[in-house]
């Protein structure tokens, strides 16, 4: 692949490479060396969760604004279904709702990469986090009208965030090979990724202690407040534009490039697989369907069984993040992707068998913990093997297939339970993700001998 030519653009070029062993210049003042990403990390630290992109002034700044969004869009997320079953006394409508925000982001995951690899970076961003705490203060606003609410109003603004977010997401993770360079990549992921499970434990939450003291008001301001200080702090980087983009957005270029997207994608085997593990991941062994039927007989007699089963794959997910130094010195990233994903599916197994409540939230959190590991790995994947002028896209098709994926498992995994058992539509997908990783490594060498350290140089 070509070298990148938007590299004198990023923060990194002009202060060094932290590939190269320099760390950046705060001012006029060069700070210690640090050692390299990928190597003399401490013997007693070598599983600890790598901080070391975090030494990259505007790394911390992309961070940070990850950090401050999850709270709040996960506040939002259970904000808005409760908000429509208390309007509406319907489960089918909270059903719908979900459907009305799985459609913009759809679309604009997909037109939204392509718009990624079309302009600067930063000012794509930008833009989508100021609109994304916009359309949340109006979110707050409408939780004010008499009644409680209006529900075509609310799905209105449900849409709006939704698109503002699938444009937003997939930008910030193109932007990460040039703000930490291709050795930071992994381990900036494992930062991102971990931040945000914690927003998914904590967010829901704190939602609902807010909504039980009747605060629906101030649920959704907190997700408005928490875009608004990312727009802050990532007003502070660079120009972040991809290779070869030089002057403004054409939109119907854009629009084009979202089938040379797609048309780049089949001409890359490796790139394709990281998307159909997923899918096979996510479409026969995602477990959430079965979680209130569980929770009403087999788990019936134990406290807050719905909560706790909710809560097992983020746990595992966070403790996975919080122990993933290791997942910075993976070299063949194509076979622990699927090594990861099978230890998914063999969790999911012991769930559908799983005689107690505690040992389903053990096989849930191993699960997690499993996902987690793909996902880092996949992410970095798709940064490092596609270039800098696809980036974009090649992210909007992740956050597609990321959302789509568990819908797809849910209605599977529903089906299955209501027409045979719970037991069946577990550890029948189970079985069918182990397998399928297996000849997946079998039928696509080039995803199994993947390597990082070949594409980092093939990009770099």
């Amino acid at each position: 692949m070509k070298k990148d030519p938007a590299a004198p653009h990023t923060s990194q070029a002009r202060r060094g490479p932290l590939q190269q062993g320099l760390d950046p210049v705060e001012g006029a003042k060069a700070v210690e060396e640090p050692v390299p990403l990928q190597q003399g990390r401490p013997r007693q630290r070598a599983w600890t969760i790598d901080t070391a992109p975090l030494r990259n002034p505007d790394f911390r700044r992309l961070f940070w604004g990850v950090a401050a969004t999850m709270l709040g869009q996960q506040m939002t997320l259970v904000a808005v279904p409760f908000q429509v079953y208390a309007l509406t006394g319907s489960s089918l409508l909270v059903g719908v709702t979900s459907i009305v925000a799985l459609v913009p982001l759809v679309v604009f995951g997909l037109l939204g990469g392509a718009i990624a690899d079309a302009m600067d970076r930063r000012t794509l961003i930008l833009i989508t986090s100021v609109g994304a705490a916009v359309t949340s203060a109006l979110l707050a606003a409408q939780s004010l009208l008499p009644g409680g609410g209006n529900l075509v109003v609310l799905w209105v603004l449900t849409a709006f965030v939704s698109g503002f977010a699938a444009v937003n997401q997939p930008t910030r993770s193109a932007v990460i090979p040039a703000v930490v360079g291709p050795a930071g990549v992994p381990a900036a992921n494992a930062l991102a990724m971990t931040v945000r499970q914690a927003g998914v434990i904590v967010g829901p939450l704190l939602a609902g202690v807010l909504i039980g003291m009747g605060e629906l008001f101030l649920t959704y301001l907190v997700d408005a407040l928490g875009f608004l200080v990312a727009a802050i702090l990532l007003r502070g980087l660079p120009k972040l534009p991809p290779a070869g983009v030089v002057g403004p957005l054409r939109l119907r270029a854009a629009v084009r490039g979202v089938g040379e997207g797609f048309g780049f994608l089949r001409t890359q085997p490796v790139l394709l697989m990281t998307f159909v593990v997923d899918i096979i991941a996510m479409m026969f062994a995602w477990p959430q369907a079965v979680f209130p039927e569980l929770s009403e007989t087999r788990y019936a007699d134990s406290p807050n069984s719905l909560g706790w089963l909710f809560a097992g794959i983020s746990i595992g997910a966070l403790v996975s993040g919080l122990t993933s130094g290791w997942v910075s010195r993976v070299d063949r990233q194509g076979a622990v992707v699927l090594a990861a994903i099978a230890v998914w599916g063999v969790a999911i197994i012991g769930f559908g068998l799983a005689p107690s409540l505690w040992l389903a939230v053990l096989c849930l959190a191993v699960a997690g913990a499993g996902d987690m590991v793909s996902a880092v790995l996949r992410s970095s994947m798709l940064q490092l093997a596609a270039p800098d002028d696809m980036r974009g896209r090649m992210q909007g098709v992740f956050i597609v297939v990321v959302a789509g994926g568990p819908r797809l498992g849910d209605l599977r995994a529903g089906a299955i339970a209501s027409a045979a058992s719970v037991s069946v539509a577990m550890v029948s997908g189970g079985v069918v993700v182990v397998v399928a990783m297996a000849v997946t490594a079998l039928v696509v060498p080039s995803f199994w001998l993947f390597r990082a350290s070949r594409s980092a140089k093939e990009t770099s």
